[in-house]
């Protein structure tokens, strides 16, 4: 599909489930997935995506439990269902080696998708995709991770999502969560990211069931000898007011042997948001060389 000013909507189907992407174009360009984070949605990347599809056939996913994508039966979203549906996408695609772009669980997803699939991938981005969660730490005893995990997704049964009376009050929790944000961004942000209820009272599109941590994911042995085996550069960013540990003091970082690091200063979790422009001058540079 030729480059227009909107992306075109198409969905694929993964583990059953009807997933939605979005294609910016172009076509004969080298492709470039970009992947977000939890509770986003793909139209987060818009600005990112203008900005790349120049020099990149750009793709963006609504994972599972987002955006327009299917809801998953039961609460199925750890990052390992995550990585089934990005290869299942990537084969599809199938122009080896791409390019992948990644924030937060994205990031985490698109790590361990190029330590899996090492030979295609080209280069990676990671916005704040390491230091994010409990990996970095002791894990709590078995029985206690499963009776926790029981009792988060049971209350969710009992308390359905959190609706807004208006657009106005969904635009200020978003920038409630992200102080960063400008009005402009948060407004995008959150009209991508909502439906409208029948009384007219708007409702986050994710799935709330994905909140819920599996109580035996990824450890940090096997995430480290996962991200061990990347290959292909690989540029981490980090926001310095970011809730996630500095990768120079993380185990995951550590663990990747042909990476650099960015640290944005007066940036949080959403740094491409908050430093759009540093970000696109890092990264443009980065995926140039």
């Amino acid at each position: 599909m030729q480059a227009s000013l909107e992306p075109a909507s198409h969905y694929f189907y993964s583990d059953r489930l009807k997933l939605q992407f979005w294609d910016w174009g172009t076509d004969g360009k080298p492709v470039l997935i970009l992947v977000h984070g939890s509770r986003d949605h793909a139209r987060s990347w818009d600005w990112i995506a203008r900005a790349l599809r120049d020099d990149y056939h750009v793709y963006a996913l609504d994972l599972r439990g987002h955006g327009n994508s299917a809801w998953a039966p039961g609460a199925l979203y750890s990052p390992s269902e995550h990585i089934l549906d990005l290869t299942v996408f990537a084969d599809i695609i199938g122009a080896y080696p791409l390019r992948l772009v990644g924030h937060s669980l994205g990031a985490i997803v698109s790590l361990y998708f190029t330590g899996t699939y090492p030979e295609k991938v080209a280069k990676l981005v990671a916005i704040e995709g390491v230091g994010v969660g409990p990996l970095g730490s002791t894990p709590k005893p078995s029985p206690e991770r499963m009776r926790t995990w029981i009792e988060r997704t049971r209350n969710l049964d009992d308390h359905p999502a959190r609706s807004y009376p208006t657009l106005a009050a969904a635009v200020a929790r978003m920038k409630e969560a992200n102080p960063f944000l400008t009005d402009e961004v948060a407004e995008h942000l959150t009209l991508h990211g909502t439906n409208w209820n029948a009384d007219g009272s708007l409702i986050w599109k994710f799935d709330n069931y994905t909140r819920v941590i599996h109580p035996f994911g990824i450890g940090l042995e096997d995430a480290t000898q996962i991200l061990g085996q990347i290959t292909c550069p690989t540029l981490l960013f980090w926001g310095r007011q970011s809730f996630a540990r500095d990768p120079d003091d993380d185990p995951q970082a550590a663990a990747i042997v042909n990476k650099s690091i960015v640290k944005v200063d007066q940036a949080g979790h959403w740094l491409h948001h908050d430093q759009l422009e540093l970000f696109l001058r890092e990264t443009k540079k980065f995926l140039g060389e």
